[in-house]
């Protein structure tokens, strides 16, 4: 995923996805959230296959509830809303994988929660945000706050990157060897030939341009 793609849900778009026919959109949807989606089921214990299928039913299950969506960030914002589709998709693979593990042998699955009607409309309705506190969290993890790293760390890479087609490839340069790999100043200095001096002022004015890119993408999240 280009970090240039990872940007926060704008109304816009989340009024082109209501629209069935927005194929773009829905891509675009797509590019932006399956490797956050993805990263937050694996660090909740899911294997590659199992992360996999989460991301995919959380992305059918946006599809299927997109509609009933109101944006209004002061009572549900989009993010907590996907983080509450995301945390039952993996909870259900976890229970798959304990039906697979205590089923006798020759017996069929059945389909977990969603296939038995166990109030899946309720939970996923936006209005109720405060399901989330009654889904236990897989494994015991914190899953909100894996959800919340996982988004400031995409948010960073956008941010970064952004950033980085605004400056000089030699001041970037500069900025990501010192600051993002902490070389040492003076090693930097002497790799890229240049003064110790104009590393410091490459970091100085980066990083300020980086702060306030981020900062701007923080204040616009829904």
């Amino acid at each position: 995923m280009d970090a240039t793609d990872f940007l926060p849900t704008r109304r816009s778009l989340l009024s082109r996805l209501k629209r069935c026919d927005e194929q773009t959109a829905w891509q675009t949807f797509f590019d932006t959230y399956w490797r956050l989606l993805y990263s937050v089921a694996l660090r909740a214990g899911l294997t590659d296959a199992e992360a996999k299928d989460a991301v995919q039913e959380t992305l059918i299950k946006v599809s299927k509830h997109i509609g009933r969506f109101r944006y209004d960030p002061a009572k549900c914002s989009f993010k907590t809303w996907l983080l509450l589709l995301t945390r039952q998709r993996i909870a259900m693979q976890f229970q798959k994988r304990q039906a697979a593990l205590t089923r006798p042998a020759g017996t069929l699955s059945h389909r977990m929660g969603e296939g038995r009607g166990e109030g899946a409309a309720k939970t996923d309705d936006p209005a109720r945000t405060d399901t989330i506190e009654r889904i236990p969290d897989p494994a015991g993890v914190d899953l909100e706050a894996v959800w919340d790293e996982e988004w400031e760390k995409h948010l960073l890479a956008a941010a970064t990157e952004r950033v980085k087609q605004r400056v000089k490839p030699e001041h970037y340069q500069m900025f990501h060897f010192y600051v993002l790999q902490h070389w040492p100043p003076r090693e930097v200095a002497r790799v890229l030939r240049v003064s110790v001096a104009r590393v410091y002022l490459a970091k100085h004015r980066v990083g300020a341009l980086l702060k306030k890119e981020l900062k701007r993408l923080q204040s616009t999240q829904g």
